[in-house]
């Protein structure tokens, strides 16, 4: 049987994955977390084969909090799950130690695909994400400026980059107006920007925003 712990600050894709996963005789719920601390609690009372991690959540992202699961139990394996396409959050998921890549827009039969590829020792990541993967293979660029912005950091720019005020910023991740400041702050300074618009320019010129 495997064992799928569910972390997401929803609480309708909470029990919309709940309800996918007790269709299928071969997983069963583990347990269910709203947030990082909530599912640090749980992996470290009991076995949980895969994670089911949503990326933008508040305080400690799931991005974050990967190696603290890795370290409580090291054979538990991280499936992200994410709002952002591909492009944003995937291989920076996969460098960060998880083994797949979902977004909420995904069918439930690729969702619990995904778990038992996971599940199996592979990692799952659509075919799109895999040739991308191929081409920075075969042709290894110099590090993109925005991979050395924190996980919150680089959240946050693409949110700017979308055009969101610091208020509406402040309230989809739950923190405060002053801490989103201080993040833009950072971002200007480690991206040399003079202002919102360059960051505005600069993830619509590298595909980062829709």
């Amino acid at each position: 049987m495997i064992k799928v712990l569910i972390v997401d600050d929803h609480s309708i894709v909470r029990e919309g994955l709940s309800k996918i996963i007790q269709l299928e005789s071969d997983i069963e719920i583990a347990g269910v977390a709203k947030n990082a601390a909530e599912s640090i609690k749980i992996i470290n009372s009991k076995k949980v084969d895969i994670v089911i991690l949503d990326i933008s959540m508040p305080g400690i992202s799931g991005l974050d909090v990967i190696k603290d699961l890795k370290k409580l139990q090291p054979t538990a394996r991280i499936v992200m799950l994410s709002m952002y396409p591909e492009e944003r959050f995937a291989v920076r998921a996969l460098k960060s130690g998880a083994s797949g890549y979902l977004t909420k827009e995904m069918a439930p039969e690729e969702i619990i695909k995904a778990i038992r590829v996971v599940h199996s020792g592979h990692n799952y990541i659509s075919p799109s994400l895999a040739e991308r993967l191929v081409t920075e293979l075969q042709d290894p660029k110099e590090i993109a400026p925005h991979e050395r912005l924190s996980t919150r950091e680089f959240e946050v720019m693409c949110m700017i980059g979308s055009a969101k005020t610091i208020n509406e910023i402040a309230t989809a991740l739950s923190i405060s107006n002053r801490t989103i400041s201080t993040y833009r702050t950072r971002i200007l300074q480690k991206m040399n920007f003079k202002n919102n618009a360059a960051i505005m320019h600069y993830v619509i010129d590298n595909g980062l925003v829709r």
